[in-house]
C-alpha cells in the first residue's frame, strides 16, 4: 500500500537528474540560410538555477536562439546550423541520441499555449508516460502535484476530465507548463510565454517562475523591458542576430554597448 512518501520517493527515483555545474554552453553557434546568417557566433554560458533573460528588438534572433537549444531548428530544412550546444556535457547538436529523447531535457513554453486535445488530467499525465510511469495510483498523486506547484489545482480539481480547451488561455499556459514538467525536464525555455495573457496571468507566470529557478535553469524570450527587469538574474541583449552584451541586471542600468543604450532610450 502506498502513502504519500513512498510515492514522493518512487517519483525522485524514476525521475532522478543528474546535478550539473553548467546547465547550458554554447559554442560557436551560426545559424543561417545560404549567404544569410540569423545568429552570427554566438558563444553564452547560461547560470544553473537562474533566470537568463534573452533581450533584444523583434527580428534579432532571440526565438531562433531559443529553438537551437532543444534544436527546433531541425524542423526547418533550410536552416544551417553549425556548432556546439553543452548541457550536461554532452553536444546535442552533434549527438546519436533521438530527437525526443533530447528534448525531454526541455520544457517549451510558447507564445500561445498548445494543450493537447484530450482532459485536463490526461494533459498531465501524458508527460508521465513518457517517463515510463503508468500505475494509476502514482500518476494520480504526480498529477496532483504538478498542478498544485503551477497553482492550478484548486481551480481544476473538480473538472480533471473536462477537455483542456475549456479553460482560459491563462490557465492552458499553466497547465501546459505542468505537462512540461512532468517528464523533469534541466531546462525551462520560455518564448515570450506571458504575450498572450492578461496582466493577471502573466503575473501568475512571472510568479511560478521565481518559485521554480530553485529546481530548474529558465530561459525566457522577452523583449518587455520591464519584465526583464523584474525576472532576470542574467541578461542577455542580442541586435542583428549578435549577442552584444551579457551580464546581471545591472547592464540595464549601465549598458556598455551603444546597441543596449539605444533599446533602453527607446524604450522597448
Amino acid at each position: 500500500m502506498y502513502n504519500i512518501e513512498t510515492l514522493d520517493l518512487k517519483v525522485e527515483q524514476l525521475l532522478v537528474k543528474t546535478a550539473v555545474h553548467d546547465a547550458l554552453i554554447i559554442k560557436n553557434l551560426n545559424v543561417g540560410t545560404g549567404e544569410r546568417l540569423i545568429l552570427k557566433n554566438i558563444n553564452l554560458n547560461i547560470p544553473k538555477n537562474k533566470i537568463t533573460v534573452l533581450l533584444g528588438p523583434s527580428g534579432c534572433g532571440k526565438t531562433t536562439l531559443l529553438k537551437s537549444m532543444n534544436r527546433l531548428t531541425d524542423l526547418y530544412k533550410e536552416l544551417n546550423v553549425t556548432g556546439q550546444i553543452f548541457i550536461e556535457n554532452e553536444d546535442i547538436l552533434n549527438t546519436k541520441k533521438n530527437l525526443p529523447e533530447l528534448r525531454q531535457k526541455m520544457g517549451l513554453l510558447s507564445q500561445r499555449p498548445y494543450p493537447l486535445p484530450m482532459s485536463i488530467y490526461k494533459n498531465v499525465a501524458y508527460g508521465l508516460k513518457l517517463k515510463g510511469i503508468r500505475d494509476r495510483r502514482l500518476v494520480d498523486h504526480v498529477v496532483e502535484k504538478l498542478l498544485r506547484e503551477v497553482n492550478l489545482w484548486e481551480e481544476v480539481k473538480g473538472r480533471l476530465n473536462n477537455p483542456a480547451s475549456e479553460l482560459s488561455i491563462g490557465q492552458q499556459q499553466r497547465l501546459c507548463l505542468a505537462r512540461g514538467l512532468a517528464v523533469k525536464p534541466y531546462i525551462i525555455l520560455a518564448d515570450e510565454p506571458t504575450s498572450a495573457l492578461d496582466p493577471a496571468s502573466s503575473k501568475n507566470i512571472e510568479d511560478m517562475f521565481r518559485t521554480l529557478k530553485k529546481h530548474y535553469t529558465i530561459i525566457l524570450v522577452t523583449h518587455i523591458l520591464r519584465q526583464a527587469v523584474r525576472l532576470a538574474d542574467h541578461v542577455v541583449f542580442m541586435y542583428h542576430g549578435e549577442i552584444t552584451e551579457t551580464g546581471s541586471p545591472e547592464i540595464l542600468k549601465k549598458p556598455q554597448s551603444k546597441y543596449l543604450r539605444n533599446y533602453l532610450v527607446d524604450g522597448n
